[in-house]
């Protein structure tokens, strides 16, 4: 008999990830035609190996024709996020991400690692003065959320005072279904494409050594980001490269405390540092979906799909795939290999962040296993009402153990 299934509803990840309908979609019907509450509904697909073809045809799956969320965009929405990389297609995504790459250079990520590891301790202390102090301690508010935040001002060359406007920007836009963050209307999206349009402008006037000064100055080809498209850019820098590393950092704590011998191992073997980052981001899957459509009739997993239909990608089923990984429901720190979607199933849209995000994780775990060895629960974690990101809002620690 076939079950209800339903791995859509916002309210279903409040409590967690629906483990059990993944591993039976992915069991009996892995490209499976799912209901969509007002909408014509779309086709789930859980299996590792089938999320990677999607990823790798965008001539057939467009990321550019329905846009990358289920429901389907408005055509204001859908005229302005032309411009974003993530709802491009090639050739006109990889003439943007051309222009994006001059500031994600190894040179540019790379200078970031020690500025990276001084944010680390001074977050992690400020936590530990808290918490000696009585103070309580929330481990996103305090750490996770503010570890990202402060690396991106530092790649755009924003202030200092300017963090939380941003953080508070990203919050409401990726909060959208959570009514602690939804405030219904498009004004965040708006002012964050016009801080950044400042931002530009200031720029041209005035270059220095950051990202946006690379975007907005003429490359060899004489090519550069206007005024929109790098307010665009911008937010995509501040959803995507905040809330996926926060909710890394967030979830891969959860996980150490779920699986306690496994911070054991690293308190006595910090090599592990090396494959930690990409199991972190395996188990998290801080995305769990992206939407692609049809621009033909095509065949996915034995099954036939019509053109113009809605094909979406969950992630964190893929990064469960037994037929991927062994013990796949295994937290393994020393996993390697570690063959994971976490940054997308490769093709024009693998993460352009990966490397950073990996970084910031693999430094932030450093930190705490130097400093916190002893962090431990101090109440219930609260999490986003997303179908679209496995977030944590809050999360109680004590630090001392």
């Amino acid at each position: 008999m076939t079950p209800e299934i339903d791995i859509y509803d916002p309210s279903l990840y409040e409590t967690g990830m629906p483990w059990a309908g993944y591993a039976w979609l992915r069991e009996n019907s892995p490209v499976h035609r799912h209901a969509e509450p007002g909408g014509p509904g779309f086709w789930a697909v859980t299996r590792h190996a089938d999320i990677q073809h999607v990823s790798r045809h965008p001539e057939v799956f467009s990321s550019h024709a329905g846009g990358i969320m289920v429901p389907d965009p408005t055509e204001e929405q859908l005229s302005r996020n032309r411009f974003m990389m993530l709802f491009q297609d090639p050739p006109e995504h990889t003439a943007t991400r051309s222009i994006v790459n001059r500031g994600f250079t190894p040179r540019m990520i790379g200078k970031l690692e020690e500025h990276i590891r001084e944010i680390c301790h001074e977050l992690v202390g400020a936590a530990l003065a808290r918490g000696a102090a009585g103070g309580p301690v929330d481990f996103v508010a305090d750490v996770a959320a503010p570890l990202p935040l402060y690396v991106i001002c530092e790649l755009l060359g924003a202030p200092a005072e300017d963090r939380e406007r941003i953080f508070t920007w990203s919050n409401a836009l990726i909060g959208a279904d959570d009514p602690e963050f939804a405030t219904g209307d498009q004004t965040p999206a708006f002012e964050l494409l016009a801080y950044a349009a400042a931002l530009g402008a200031q720029r041209r006037a005035e270059p220095r050594d950051d990202i946006v000064s690379k975007l907005v100055a003429p490359g060899e080809d004489g090519t550069s980001m206007d005024d929109l498209a790098l307010g665009v850019f911008v937010m995509l820098l501040a959803v995507a490269g905040n809330e996926t590393t926060r909710n890394a950092a967030s979830g891969g704590l959860q996980a150490f405390f779920d699986h306690p011998e496994q911070w054991r191992r690293l308190l006595e073997d910090r090599s592990l540092l090396r494959t930690l980052p990409d199991e972190v981001v395996r188990w998290v899957s801080p995305v769990i979906t992206m939407r692609r459509t049809t621009l033909d009739e095509t065949e996915l997993g034995g099954q036939k799909i019509p053109a113009g239909e809605k094909v979406v990608l969950y992630y964190p089923s893929g990064n469960r795939d037994d037929a991927v990984f062994a013990a796949a429901d295994v937290f393994d720190i020393g996993r390697d290999p570690n063959p994971h979607i976490g940054f997308g199933g490769g093709g024009p849209h693998f993460c352009l962040g990966a490397h950073l995000a990996r970084m910031e994780v693999r430094v932030l775990f450093e930190v705490l296993a130097e400093r916190a060895p002893g962090i431990a629960p101090a109440g219930p974690v609260r999490r986003l009402r997303s179908n679209f990101v496995n977030s944590i809002k809050e999360m109680p620690v004590r630090l001392g153990g």
